[in-house]
């Protein structure tokens, strides 16, 4: 599994954002509500990556030199960061089109939507940031042993 890119992080952010700023323009368009939110959302996120980084800690131990781990262990634990990552990234994204659809009306209904919308873009960062961070304690070493590119040749 190769790691996580910072350019399919950034598409899909992008995604995520024209998704959610065309989504909530269309049920505006037809004069539905346009989409909020939850307070739990940001905190279910923050929590998620709270759990995966706890999670990927003795797996970091192990590749330090200090216990021992299930190698399938650490292969889950690395999808699920990996996992967390790219959800983290999308829902940025979604974070920011609301945010973004929400300001560029000429009447806001109050603010409380504007800082949900705020709030689950920091909770998706801090998953994102976490999923990273999880999968970065998941990685080996390089071997000592293997000679350089350079050796090899001479």
């Amino acid at each position: 599994m190769s790691r996580t890119r910072a350019t399919s992080l950034i598409a899909i952010g992008v995604v995520g954002l024209v998704a959610s700023f065309l989504i909530e323009l269309a049920l505006v368009s037809v004069g539905r509500s346009t989409i909020v939110p939850p307070i739990s959302l940001p905190i279910t996120l923050i929590g998620v990556a709270v759990v995966v980084v706890a999670v990927a800690w003795p797996v970091r131990k192990a590749v330090k030199g200090r216990g021992r781990v299930d190698p399938f262990r650490a292969i889950r634990i690395a999808a699920l960061a990996k996992a967390c990552s790219l959800s983290g990234a999308i829902v940025v994204g979604f974070g920011a089109g609301v945010a973004a659809f929400l300001l560029t009306r000429s009447v806001i209904g109050g603010a409380e939507p504007i800082l949900l919308s705020i709030a689950t873009f920091i909770g998706a960062g801090i998953l994102l940031a976490g999923g990273l961070i999880a999968e970065r304690f998941c990685t080996l070493p390089p071997d000592d042993d293997a000679p350089n590119p350079e050796e090899a040749r001479a």
